[in-house]
């Protein structure tokens, strides 16, 4: 699955023509930890049924077309490797940008956990 692949898929929409705006995060695996240890890698595990039950509550906000979400899990990751690529579309940037904004944070706090590698 490609970013490009998502935007394509919401694009072919029968209701496309109302989007003002799509919106993505591309989340990459990075060489340094929050506390600054030197990463060589991570694994990701998604919890499907919150992360379903996430995504259906966010598209009923007011203007969103379509919320679509590939997490990269159950393998190792390498630094600069693609985690999670979410795609969110909708009519004006003020409706999208919030969304996209508390989505991630959501995924981030309630979906996944993640397994840091460090470099001995």
């Amino acid at each position: 699955m490609t970013l490009n692949e998502l935007i394509e898929q919401v694009k072919r929409r029968p209701d496309y023509h109302k989007a003002g705006m799509i919106l993505c995060h591309n989340g990459v695996v990075r060489e340094t930890s929050r506390d600054g240890a030197v990463v060589r890698g991570l694994k990701v595990k998604v919890d499907h049924e919150k992360l379903d039950s996430i995504i259906n509550a966010y598209r009923k906000r007011p203007g969103i077309i379509e919320i679509l979400i590939h997490i990269f899990e159950d393998r190792d990751l390498a630094v600069g490797d693609d985690v999670m690529y979410i795609v969110v579309a909708g009519d004006i940037r003020d409706n999208v940008i919030a969304t996209l904004t508390d989505l991630l944070n959501d995924v981030k706090r309630n979906v996944t956990s993640k397994t840091e590698f460090y470099d001995k």
